[in-house]
């Protein structure tokens, strides 16, 4: 096995001055006592005051607040894009602790502003409608929300604090243990997205060598990922049984936005369509000629012929070339992350895996970071996270209080670039058989984003719920969790082995992120439906869309869509979406039928 090939992305660094200059930059140090000295004022001012402000007076306090919370920030972004990109140097872990220190204590400041306004007079409701608070009403709505789970100040503050030993401590130890681990396959040691690469490659023994090297790494850190998942569901279910929620994922809801019952909706509706997920993988072992499916056979190519590299300067043309199609203003922001160097690509070991979108404050712009290694999957990608970007780029005029987004409609920027890439491909590809090869991969990429993070989310309701009832949870047990719920979703259509039983182990949203993967479900079937809209009627969408956008998290998820003829709140919502994957896959089954009688 021979090193990848260079791509061009191997000198693509974001460059992080627009933020600080380096870690020893005084502004820094200065923007920290900056932030310290107006959170002092701040709470000189307004303590024990804002359930009795005027509305001109809120506003001004608002705007005080926002101050605050825009430069920190900026800190947070700093420290934490500089260290993701390089877990193992002990200055820039030493600048997160400081920067979670600062943190924390500039929160345990001003803190008691968001608590006296959650538990200010009824006759607070009305005030947040005043014409001088318009640019923070739905902000002020959504934190009177939190009143019944709010605990007094002293009790929030303790809260506070504890977590930098506790919860985030544990995510940023989890986050540095993986970020070290490699994966020995032939001989050569391998990190985590150039061994996840191998899943794709055609030869289905190179798959099975590089899933034995995954279990057999995962296998040596198991009491390590066992314990620090212990630690941080105990801490979420102190802090739940505290603030009194009625189950491990009412939080995440009530932070997304969306009640209860349109999650369940939306899991019901998933779980109910698993055979979507069976029909794929029958069709995809028909295709490669196998008798039985494995887990290391899910991401299996059905062509033998090796998918060709994308350069980085290819792969930029694709999206650009896609956004610009549907509107050429998301083409031109989506440029500027290219030619600002507001992107980090190249993999290497001590980098974080996977890939992210990271929004910083209205006065500046986000950044995206990626492990791009040439397949055509990193150009999806590459769209996917410019696509938040976009979003993120477009929202921070709303300001820090409402620019970002619930999970809701956080992936629905991103899940929505990767489909214009998608559409823009496949109509550039006159081939029936690769048409149904990236077809074939498109729907791979789909069930992991639909069906596989919804058996993710019931696997977190398995471990979360098991944690409460019976105490710590053995790496056994969490296996079989796993095995169970993974399984639930493949049918007969694949076999899932037990040695699969510790691949929980390197999903860090089960670490830092409770709840959060549904939202991905959550988006993708949004998009499904968005798309079909677009395409049967496409004169001002893309108008109403990037509106969309621009709105941030300025309003409910269910008013900010309604321009996209889209209601949330309908649970037969989700149905439609996963009809569409349906048709989909008819498409691809006839696309097969013809393929083979040639």
């Amino acid at each position: 096995m021979t090193a990848n090939p260079p791509t061009g992305a191997e000198q693509i660094q974001w460059d992080l001055r627009d933020l600080y200059a380096a870690p020893d930059d005084p502004q820094l140090e200065i923007d920290m006592q900056t932030t310290h000295d107006l959170a002092t004022a701040f709470a000189n001012q307004y303590r024990g005051k804002v359930a009795s402000l005027t509305a001109v007076e809120l506003a001004q306090a608002l705007t005080d607040y926002e101050t605050i919370m825009q430069i920190l920030s900026k800190i947070g972004a700093y420290a934490f894009l500089a260290w993701c990109t390089d877990t193992q140097n002990p200055a820039l872990g030493k600048l997160m602790a400081k920067r979670d220190d600062h943190f924390a204590a500039v929160e345990q400041t001003i803190l008691f502003f968001e608590l006296e306004w959650a538990n200010a007079p009824a006759s607070a409701d009305s005030l947040a409608d005043d014409a001088a608070l318009t640019r923070y009403a739905h902000y002020l709505k959504q934190k009177r929300l939190l009143q019944p789970y709010t605990l007094s100040e002293p009790e929030e503050k303790i809260i506070n604090q504890l977590t930098l030993s506790g919860s985030q401590g544990w995510s940023r130890y989890y986050e540095e243990v993986f970020s070290k681990l490699t994966y020995t396959v032939d001989g050569r040691e391998l990190t985590q997205s150039e061994v996840t690469d191998l899943l794709f490659n055609p030869d289905r023994e190179m798959r099975q060598k590089a899933a034995v090297a995954i279990t057999q790494t995962y296998q040596e850190n198991s009491h390590t990922v066992t314990f620090v998942f212990n630690m941080v569901i105990l801490d979420k279910a102190s802090k739940d049984k505290l603030r009194g929620f009625n189950s491990w994922v009412s939080a995440r809801n009530l932070s997304n936005q969306v009640d209860d019952a349109t999650v369940d909706a939306l899991i019901q509706a998933v779980t109910a369509r698993y055979d979507i997920v069976a029909r794929y993988y029958r069709l995809l072992r028909q295709q490669l000629g196998y008798d039985e499916l494995f887990d290391y056979d899910r991401y299996a190519p059905t062509t033998t012929h090796p998918e060709p590299k994308i350069s980085w300067e290819e792969a930029q043309q694709i999206v650009l070339e896609a956004f610009g199609n549907f509107d050429p203003r998301m083409a031109d922001i989506a440029r500027l992350f290219f030619d600002k160097q507001w992107i980090d690509a190249p993999p290497k070991v001590g980098k974080m895996s996977g890939a992210f979108c990271y929004s910083v404050s209205e006065d500046l712009h986000p950044y995206v970071m990626l492990n791009f290694n040439g397949d055509m999957s990193q150009v999806m990608t590459l769209a996917h996270e410019l696509g938040h970007g976009i979003h993120g780029y477009l929202a921070r005029t709303q300001g820090e209080l409402q620019a970002h987004t619930p999970v809701t409609t956080a992936e629905m920027a991103s899940t929505f670039g990767e489909m214009l890439v998608f559409d823009h491909l496949i109509q550039q590809q006159p081939d029936t058989a690769v048409r149904f090869a990236m077809r074939m991969r498109k729907m791979a990429d789909t069930i992991a984003t639909v069906f596989r993070q919804i058996a993710l989310n019931r696997f977190e309701h398995t471990i979360h719920t098991a944690r409460r009832e019976q105490g710590e949870l053995s790496a056994d047990q969490l296996a079989a969790h796993w095995l169970q719920t993974q399984r639930d979703m493949f049918g007969d259509s694949l076999t899932v082995r037990d040695d699969y039983g510790l691949w929980w182990s390197n999903i860090s949203h089960f670490v830092s992120m409770h709840g959060y993967v549904y939202g991905y479900a959550f988006g993708e079937l949004l998009v499904w439906a968005l798309y079909a809209r677009y395409k049967q009627a496409p004169a001002g969408f893309a108008d109403r869309y990037l509106d969309v956008l621009r709105a941030g998290g300025s309003d409910w998820p269910h008013k900010i869509l309604a321009p996209l003829g889209v209601d949330l709140q309908d649970p037969q919502f989700w149905h439609e979406g996963l009809n569409l994957l349906d048709e989909f896959i008819a498409v691809m089954e006839a696309d097969a039928a013809q393929i083979n009688r040639h």
